[in-house]
């Protein structure tokens, strides 16, 4: 969900050259949990395509901001990481109705959008 929402955000707010999105996780699913394809489709993106991947500690080392879900890139997670890392906590939608993976897609765009107005803020600091 996040990637979809950030794609949207850089696309829109045209920081495409400054904004290089990587995803994936430490323990990835095999695929999008059906519940998650179908409160995005409703929000009008097309995950039925998509796959999760892992993501390397390479990866992870060549990075300056790291958002997860649920755990620290640090702490909890099996990757290591030394940069930023804010952990948005939030509910695997997986398992819930389709009123709480609604809700969780909602926080999850607003948590984004917030994102990406802080992003905006320092690339024009910079110009």
């Amino acid at each position: 969900m996040a990637t979809a929402f950030a794609e949207q955000e850089r696309r829109e707010r045209e920081l495409e050259d400054e904004v290089e999105l990587l995803t994936g996780g430490t323990q990835p699913a095999e695929h999008v949990h059906e519940i998650v394809v179908e409160v995005m489709n409703e929000a009008g993106f097309d995950l039925t395509e998509q796959t999760p991947r892992a993501i390397t500690p390479d990866e992870l080392d060549r990075t300056d901001i790291v958002v997860t879900m649920g755990c620290s890139a640090s702490d909890v997670c099996p990757a290591t990481w030394s940069g930023e890392n804010r952990d948005w906590a939030l509910d695997d939608p997986d398992g819930k109705t389709l009123d709480e993976a609604r809700e969780i897609r909602d926080e999850v765009r607003r948590r984004v959008r917030d994102f990406f107005d802080e992003i905006e803020r320092e690339v024009t600091r910079r110009v």
